[in-house]
């Protein structure tokens, strides 16, 4: 049986413009080009395509919208790509997406000329030797990649003397561009963007091309408060980095206005100014925010929609360490932090509905549970039983309900599970035969064939995207990827049970 609790109609809302702001940051961009003349050099923060942590705490922001943005301005855009020797030497992975950056290099540059995106090249930055840069290099220029190298500076960030002289960027590769916006991007933090724009501004001011620099970043939202919830999130969403958001003071000192920026941005603009000064004579910006372009805080429309989402993104990045603690990451201190923005946001896990039901029906059963918030704001929830673990009959009582069908209507035949079962465990040497959510999946697959009801279920997958999920204990490798797979929001208790499916 299906455990259903309804609360009261609460469609998904929109708390952002989306469409209001592909039109106005791509105009905003557009003047920052000809406010410098020949070129641009965006440095381009966060993702570029796939940006769901801003498309969950800006609910109507689509995870593509900087991507459209900048189709918008495809005609004048041309993308490198940064990537640091170091990254490529220690197999650096995006977390996301489970492979490392070099190969999410060659993903970027697929995914951006398939959107009709002009790639010019790719630049390794800290460049010293090391042999996978070296044949990492080697291997883009065999697919007809023109690829630049970039070297360590002694005393960067702050040995400004050396750093703006032949020994310095000097010594870097010239990146050859056909574009007047030039957007630098990477596939995650500490790839080297800035130092790479700013050795283009040296090397392009001995040239006598005027140049300009700006920087693109969707957090923290400097025209929203230090402690929005937004802004917090973001906080959360960089723990591991221990970015922390600060009232920019050159902001206020030369505008009297507060604004909000990231510490490394403050800290590092004294040496950007210098850095400016000694190529152009002066800086062109009094602040760090003065650098950006980000427009998302003017496209806000409802305020206690992105609020509220954005406490529930601090709640799963939350989950997300707890869970990594219980596997041995040492992750404590970004545990404390995410702790103290918990309570500057003035919430706890209790905030987080499908926590509470998941928890209140394994406390009441003493076995692994459940549990889904749909987008009505219907909460389902489910537990392990001798066939399914609790995360397959979930995704099945959730498509029940989606479906319009019975609580007791078997979407899956038992002959239809008993091949994979034996499968399973004679064969494949599993102890436990109950069905993973994917091995439920391909089950439902096959009987849809046949049975119109198991049909009805299928076509309701897509509905889950976006839902909340919350299970009393740790999934296994498998379930993470299907729940990833179909779009959900999960979080975990950072329990291990000897019930967990294997």
């Amino acid at each position: 049986m299906l455990n259903i609790m309804r609360r009261e109609d609460k469609n998904m809302k929109i708390g952002f413009d989306n469409d209001k702001y592909l039109k106005i940051q791509s105009e905003y961009i557009k003047e920052r080009i000809d406010k410098f003349g020949d070129k641009l050099y965006l440095e381009f923060g966060g993702k570029l395509i796939d940006d769901f942590h801003a498309s969950r705490v800006l609910p109507g922001f689509a995870p593509d919208s900087k991507l459209k943005m900048l189709l918008n301005l495809a005609d004048q855009a041309e993308v490198v790509i940064v990537i640091s020797a170091d990254s490529i030497e220690k197999n650096k992975m995006r977390e996301d997406l489970g492979i490392t950056y070099d190969k999410d290099v060659i993903r970027l540059i697929e995914e951006y000329r398939a959107f009709g995106l002009y790639v010019g090249s790719v630049v390794v930055t800290m460049y010293s030797g090391q042999p996978a840069a070296a044949a990492f290099k080697e291997k883009l220029e065999k697919k007809g990649i023109k690829v630049y190298v970039h070297y360590s500076i002694d005393g960067y960030p702050t040995n400004v003397h050396n750093i703006v002289s032949d020994d310095g960027f000097g010594k870097n590769d010239y990146i050859e561009t056909e574009r007047p916006l030039i957007v630098v991007t990477a596939p995650g933090p500490g790839s080297g963007k800035m130092a790479t724009c700013l050795s283009q501004l040296y090397h392009d001011n001995k040239r006598g091309i005027k140049a300009g620099y700006a920087k693109f970043e969707t957090f923290p939202v400097w025209n929203m408060s230090l402690k929005h919830p937004v802004n917090l999130a973001y906080e959360a969403a960089t723990a591991d980095l221990n970015d922390i958001n600060m009232i920019d003071p050159f902001h206020l000192e030369a505008y009297g206005e507060t604004t909000v920026n990231y510490n490394r941005d403050i800290e590092i603009f004294p040496v950007l100014n210098a850095i400016f000064e000694e190529i152009y004579g002066e800086n062109p910006y009094k602040s760090p925010t003065d650098m950006g372009v980000n427009m998302v805080g003017n496209c806000i429309v409802d305020d206690d929609i992105v609020c509220d989402a954005s406490r529930m993104e601090i709640i799963r990045r939350y989950y997300r360490y707890l869970n990594g603690m219980a596997l041995g990451d040492d992750v404590e201190s970004e545990i404390y932090k995410i702790e103290l923005l918990m309570k500057n946001a003035k919430i706890t896990t209790d905030d987080r509905k499908v926590t509470v039901a998941a928890k209140e029906r394994a406390e009441r059963l003493g076995v692994p549970t459940a549990a889904i918030e749909l987008e009505d704001g219907t909460i389902i929830t489910s537990k392990t039983g001798e066939l399914l673990g609790a995360s397959s009959a979930l995704i099945l009582n959730a498509l029940k309900y989606l479906g319009g069908l019975e609580d007791d209507a078997l979407l899956v035949a038992p002959s239809a599970f008993l091949p994979i079962q034996e499968l399973k465990t004679t064969y494949l040497g599993a102890k436990n035969p109950r069905l993973h959510s994917d091995e439920v999946l391909i089950a439902l697959a096959l009987s849809a064939k046949d049975d119109p009801r198991a049909k009805v279920a299928m076509d309701q997958l897509s509905k889950l995207s976006g839902c909340q999920v919350h299970t009393s204990d740790m999934l296994s490798d498998v379930d993470l990827k299907t729940f990833k797979k179909l779009g959900v929001d999960l979080t975990s208790e950072p329990i291990m049970t000897n019930q967990k499916e294997k």
